[in-house]
């Protein structure tokens, strides 16, 4: 049987020889002739004519210095039409526009109630406290921490008032002055609340007990060169017939109460708080406690 031969080998080569071939293309533009690919912008060995006129260079173009100044845009913007951005706080000279003054808006409720509080302080009489202390046996590091209004009546000389650790709480001792007053307030028990009252009769001196490693407020950063922490002397002054609770401070720190800015109700971890002097008058009334009683000044 004879074998078949393929197609290529059967072909004869005056076939292939013959087969039509695509002819180059002249180019009328330039008489050369057309290659595959994308045809030449411009002929072979020319480029782009220049521009007329100086090179130009990347980016913006520079300014002429020949050129005068043309004068800018005016800033305000065409009546009825809304300017964009963020509003002026003032107003035009000429008195156009509607005014964004916020001293011209009312202000929040909070910031009027502390706006009063300060206007009735008085600078030249005492300024007012409250300051926290444990009257149940607690123990820390095998020392207790006990201290109540009746521990303070007992000592026949002034107090330190010390253990505080709190950066707040140690720059309200730092601003207190002599005869400055403060609420005894025992906390961390059963019953919470203000005791009594007492005075301030020396400012702030370095806390010696930071300095002691065997006292339980010990801190280490604290040292005589730079002292961390600051004390109070105190001296007992009254204690009251009718301890005002906890309960009975929140019971009148509702929006527009009172003690609705008492800071020991907004701080509840400050041991050292401040208190304006209407604060204080309330709470004296809570305790049925009178300014003559408690040997203040009386209220004007």
């Amino acid at each position: 049987m004879p074998l078949k031969k393929r197609k290529s080998e059967g072909a004869p080569a005056a076939e292939e020889s013959s087969s039509p071939k695509r002819a180059a293309i002249a180019d009328p533009a330039t008489g050369e002739k057309r290659k595959r690919g994308r045809p030449r912008k411009y002929p072979e060995g020319s480029g782009p004519k220049p521009s007329p006129g100086p090179k130009r260079g990347r980016g913006r173009p520079r300014k002429d210095p020949s050129a005068k100044d043309t004068p800018s845009k005016p800033s305000t913007p065409k009546e009825g039409k809304r300017p964009v951005g963020r509003p002026k706080k003032f107003s035009a000279p000429n008195g156009a526009g509607n005014s964004t003054d916020r001293s011209d808006q009312p202000k929040s409720e909070s910031t009027d109630v502390k706006v009063d509080d300060e206007a009735d302080e008085d600078e030249s009489g005492p300024s007012y406290w409250l300051m926290k202390a444990e009257p149940e046996s607690r123990l820390e590091k095998g020392m207790d921490v006990k201290f109540s209004i009746d521990d303070l009546a007992s000592r026949n000389k002034p107090e330190p008032w010390d253990g505080v650790r709190n950066p707040v709480a140690r720059n309200n001792i730092r601003n207190m002055k002599k005869g400055d007053y403060a609420f005894f307030y025992h906390s961390n028990c059963k019953v919470p609340g203000v005791a009594g009252l007492m005075e301030i009769v020396q400012e702030h001196t370095p806390d010696e007990s930071a300095f002691d490693p065997a006292h339980p407020y010990y801190d280490e950063k604290s040292t005589r060169e730079d002292p961390k922490w600051d004390v109070v002397h105190v001296e007992f002054r009254r204690k009251f017939k009718n301890l005002v609770s906890l309960n009975d401070l929140k019971a009148h720190a509702k929006s527009g109460e009172p003690l609705e800015n008492l800071q020991v109700l907004k701080q509840s971890r400050l041991s050292v708080c401040r208190v304006t002097r209407k604060e204080w008058d309330f709470i004296l009334g809570l305790a049925k406690e009178s300014d003559e009683e408690s040997g203040d000044e009386p209220s004007e």
